[in-house]
This record gives structure tokens, sequence and C-alpha cells, in this order.
């Protein structure tokens, strides 16, 4: 061979091999990017051509596809409308990218997960057009429906968890939406749908249980407690305490007064329990003066907060300051200043003290199914998130909360026959607003089943805890009514 020809036929081979390279990348390494991108109209056409799996709760299908005579083969459908919209999200050709549970899980619901990867084999080998996996969800449907109802026209949210699995029971947030004409195949009803959506005042698009960051109010009163008593500044709760009418606070000419400008008991002193029982700012001021932020951070840290959690929707971070100063502990232990937290967060705080101690990491899926439902996945064994208190400290609480409930500012969350723990929570945000209504709870306080957390924007009154207990609280006990068959 000349020197001309092995040359050529050097550059050729080269050439071959630099093609096979390329589309080994291509068809391999780049492939879920490619066909991830929202450009790519072909993958998505592709994806609206194959049955997407069914979302089931409680034995009925809040999110299926159907059969339509169109180019797109299947219509994805929501038979419960707005009930179940921040738990599904949507899947729409007209948006492009889905929203909630059908974006999170969207590769088990179209079928292109790795655990469906025998199965697509399967198809492609028998001629089968692939379809997505069925997806069993933990929210139990009466929970649900109790609190859409309870949470009525107010803007605000739901959360219930079983305290001793982590499973997610009910999650609502409002106001809602349908996500049907979002997934119609009619275009420009779908982009007139998304329009509305998108620009709505109101955030109705927002899933408030997960993203929704708020001043949790008296609320954490219950993580300072936990606090207070896990480092050792009291020892149970008939600890005496300060509850002046005001409390000085350093660096600054700013006081912390008490919600009805009153002392908390005789001679500016009361018990721990009582404190809680009024929500008393003075007491939890103090505690947190005593305490110090960092103590106070930490022991936030333990219930949940800073930690990026997925139920499997990516859930916003709770947080605590750091490097908090003297005022600025007093006001972040009444849950202020510049504390936020999510509803699923405070449910979590709840139900780590009615697990005894023990926070579970939430979830939301309970199984997943084939096409022909065959069991793909089982919801793991329960995993602890973290062992927030001690199984003393968990007891104390409890008795402190049950007391808020029988003899305190909880009252509307009783429940006849049944011991329920609770606390109310008025949260300040933004200036010549009313506050926000919250509250936590669990129930049965011996055995708990469920654990709740409730949160009304601007449905308090300033000044005291009356948003607390009369707007949230019969929503959480409705809730927990739901859940224990009451």
């Amino acid at each position: 061979m000349n020197t001309p020809i092995r040359r050529l036929s050097i550059l050729i081979a080269l050439l071959f091999t630099t093609l096979l390279v390329a589309s080994t990348v291509v068809q391999f390494a780049q492939a879920r990017s490619l066909g991830a991108m929202a450009s790519n109209k072909r993958t998505l056409l592709d994806s609206y051509s194959r049955e997407r799996g069914a979302i089931i709760v409680g034995g009925q299908a809040v999110a299926r596809s159907v059969p339509v005579q169109d180019q797109y083969r299947w219509l994805r459908t929501y038979p419960q409308g707005e009930l179940y919209s921040h738990v599904t999200g949507f899947y729409s050709y007209a948006v492009g990218a889905p929203y909630g549970l059908e974006h999170a899980a969207d590769d088990l619901l179209s079928g292109d997960a790795d655990q469906l990867f025998v199965r697509r084999v399967t198809d492609l080998i028998t001629g089968r057009k692939t379809s997505g996996a069925t997806i069993e969800l933990t929210i139990d449907p009466k929970a649900q429906k109790a609190a859409d109802q309870a949470l009525g026209r107010s803007r605000g949210a739901v959360v219930a968890l079983d305290p001793k699995t982590g499973a997610i029971l009910a999650m609502v947030s409002h106001p809602a939406y349908d996500p049907n004409p979002l997934a119609s195949h009619n275009l420009g009803k779908a982009a007139k749908a998304w329009q509305t959506l998108s620009t709505d005042k109101n955030k109705a698009y927002l899933n408030r249980a997960l993203s929704g960051i708020y001043p949790p109010g008296s609320t954490f009163k219950v993580v300072t407690a936990a606090a207070a008593l896990e480092n050792g500044l009291v020892s149970n709760e008939n600890s005496v305490v300060p509850g002046p009418a005001e409390l000085d606070l350093p660096l600054t000419p700013t006081n912390l007064p008490n919600e009805n400008h009153l002392p908390c008991g005789p001679n500016g002193k009361t018990t721990l329990i009582h404190a809680l029982e009024i929500s008393c700012n003075t007491t939890f001021g103090s505690l947190g003066l005593e305490l110090g932020g960092e103590k106070l951070r930490a022991q936030a840290a333990k219930f949940g907060f800073g930690d990026s959690l997925q139920v499997p929707m990516r859930v916003a971070t709770s947080s605590v300051p750091a490097d908090l100063n003297a005022p600025q502990s007093a006001q972040a232990a009444i849950g202020q200043y510049d504390v936020r937290a999510t509803p699923l967060q405070m449910a979590m705080v709840a139900a780590g003290v009615a697990n005894r101690g023990s926070v579970m990491t939430p979830y939301l899926i309970q199984s997943v199914r084939s096409a022909n439902l065959d069991i793909i996945k089982s919801a793991p064994d329960p995993v602890e998130l973290s062992q927030a208190v001690s199984e003393q400290t968990a007891s104390t609480l409890t008795k402190m909360m049950v007391s808020v409930v029988d003899n305190g500012s909880g009252a509307r969350a009783r429940i006849p026959g049944v011991q329920v723990a609770g606390k109310t929570g008025t949260a300040q945000h933004d200036p010549g607003k009313p506050p926000h209504a919250w509250f936590i709870s669990f129930a049965p306080a011996t055995d708990p089943k469920v654990a709740v957390a409730v949160v009304v924007e601007d449905g308090g009154v300033t000044g005291s805890e009356v948003g607390g207990g009369r707007v949230a609280a019969p929503i959480a006990r409705a809730v927990m009514e739901a859940v224990l068959n009451k």
C-alpha cells in the first residue's frame, strides 16, 4: 500500500471512530439530558403516546390517563380536581414541564425509571407499548377531604402525619386549582389556564404545605421548651420560670411584652406548663435569652430545621438564623424575628414529640406497581430523621401540650373521649396585616395516630392567641377526627 492510500485509510478509520464515539455519547451518555430538554417536543410527544401511570389514593385514581383520538393518544385527567391539585400537580403539553408529583415521580409515571428497565426490555421484545407505573400514596382520603372542607375559603395549608412512620396522611393547600384545563389537548385552552394560574395574585399554584415559609409564632415555643428541658434550664413542667408583664431586652430600648400586657403569674412568676397553656411571651423570651441563639438553633435542627427534604416533591428549608444576638434570641424563642417554617416542618415538630422524641422522615409514596399491578417497590421501613429530644422530655412536652388543649388556648381542638395535645400560634408578619393563625397537635396523646399542623394566612388577631385557637384549632380537630374515625 503506498503512502497516500495508507494515510487516507487512517483518516477514514479515525473519522469512523469519531462517529462511533459521538453516536455512543449521544445515545447513552447524553440520552437522558437530551430527552429531558424542554425544547425537545419529539420526546414530549413520545411520552404522550404511551399510557402514563395512575396516581392512587385509597384505591381511587386521583390522576390517570384516558385514551383519546388525537396525536397525543392519551389525555391526563384529574377526577377529583382541586382536592388533590397540590399533591398531583399536573402534566401538560402546553406548559411543557410537569408540576407536583407529576414532576417529582415523572420517571416512574412515564415508565422511564431504572426500576422499570426489565419491563421496558420485555415490552421491546414483545412489541407491546411501554406504559408507566402506578403510584399508591399514603394519603388518607377522609383526612384529605376533612382538611379541604375545614380550611374552606381561607388561604393556608394543612399537613397531617403518622407520627410513628412519617407517612403523609393529608396535604392541602388553599387556594387550590383545577389541573384538568392545564392538561387539555386544546393548546389555546391550556395556555389560557396556565396564564391565569401563573399570574394569580393569591399564588394558587404554590403548594403552601411544602413551599410556604412562615414565621411559626407561638407554635415554636414547643421547640424552645424542648431546648430548655434538654439543656437543664428547667427540670419538668412544674418548674418555676419568669413571667413578667414585659421582658427587658438587652442591647435595645424595645422590650418584649405579653399580648395582654399582664404578668403570667403572681409576682411575675409562673410554671412552665402554665406558661405554655397561656402562651406567655415573656417566659419563653426569657428562656431564649438564657439559652442563647446557638442552643435554640441546635434544638430546632434536631426537629428538622435546616434539612433539605424530598417527599418526593422538594420541601422548602425551614430555618433559624445563625449568630443571633440576645434580643434576637428572645424574639426567635417565641417564633418571631427571622425564624421560618413550612407547615410540614411544624407537623414534624408535633409528630416528634408524639413519637417519644423521634422525628421520622416524611414520605408520600406507599408503593409503586407495574401496569399489571405487580409491586415494583413498597414504602421503605420507617426511617428516623433524628432523635430530637429524650423520651422523658417528650413525655413532659406531651403533658404540657395536653394542658394547652384541656386548660388553655387550644380548647377548640378537644375531641370527646380522646386526649388531644396541641399548641396555638399567632405569627406577626407584614406590617399592617393580621397575623397568621397556627395550630399544631397530635392525638390520642397516649398512643398517637396522627399529628397535624395548620396555618391560616392572616387568620389571627393582633396581640392575641385567638386566631390559633379559634381559627386553626378546629381545622386540626376535623382532620384528627377523620383519621381516628370520630
